[in-house]
């Protein structure tokens, strides 16, 4: 599993609120609707809240209907790894951030073209950089 910084599990608790350490350490799922960029439309960079790792450019970001930030296409085929998931009774793909190894979400094969991809990503484990000059 990626993971090339090595924060110890009280560094993480003091640098991220309860939620974001819940989320990106814990593996935890926020509620649908709820995160801060489920709704977020400005142009930019989603980067990881963790280590600061570009994770998803805005011009790949959709609306999947489904409560979470979704993504066609991360940043580049580095920035984001997955492994497999099978806790809550089923097989999934879950999205971890390269850099840390912090739990970003799940990926799913029903996305739009030209990946087919839908990234679906908690909105606790994301920064947001405007695109200079943007809104």
């Amino acid at each position: 599993m990626p993971n090339d910084i090595h924060n110890t599990d009280d560094e993480w608790r003091r640098e991220l609120t309860p939620e974001q350490y819940r989320v990106t350490r814990e593996k935890g799922t926020e509620m649908p609707f709820s995160g801060e960029f489920w709704n977020h439309k400005a142009d930019g960079t989603y980067r990881c809240v963790c280590c600061g790792a570009e994770l998803f450019p805005s011009e790949s970001k959709f609306d999947a209907g489904c409560g979470w930030p979704s993504f066609y296409a991360a940043a580049n085929d580095k920035t984001v790894a997955t492994q497999t998931d099978t806790s809550q009774g089923m097989v999934r793909d879950e999205i971890i951030c390269s850099e840390c190894g912090a739990h970003l979400g799940h990926v799913f094969p029903d996305g739009p073209r030209p990946t087919g991809l839908r990234y679906c990503v908690n909105s606790a484990s994301l920064s947001f950089e405007p695109k200079p000059g943007g809104d």
